[in-house]
């Protein structure tokens, strides 16, 4: 399964990086992922102008995105669009942080798993 990590470097920088996490077939009931230890789970809706200027995550999370697409700016002025069903792991919790903004105006909606 894809994800795409954003993390910080040394130096403050924020950048992307695409992960593969394994999945071991398990028979009847699909390919599993080794289990991940998790500390909460929190629900989210921004509303349709939603256009966050740079900042870091509050914490390491997984965030699923349930309804809607962003674009993500990097500090390093690389940007990638996320559409419905993607997973992120944001890890830049230090240094310069990211840019988030909607790719439409419509709410929307998504899935923080802290970890």
């Amino acid at each position: 399964m894809k994800i795409t990590r954003i993390f910080s470097d040394e130096k403050g920088e924020s950048h992307f990086e695409d992960l593969e996490i394994p999945l071991v077939d398990q028979g009847e009931i699909g390919y599993l992922s080794e289990n991940f230890e998790v500390k909460k789970l929190q629900f989210r809706k921004v509303s349709a102008d939603y256009d966050y200027d740079f900042h870091h995550a509050p914490q390491k999370q997984f965030i699923v995105l349930l309804d809607g697409g962003v674009e993500i700016e990097t500090s390093l002025g690389e940007f990638r669009q996320f559409q419905t069903g993607e997973i992120l792991l944001v890890e830049d919790t230090t240094g310069k942080g990211h840019k988030t903004r909607n790719l439409e105006k419509k709410e929307r909606t998504s899935l923080f798993i802290h970890l």
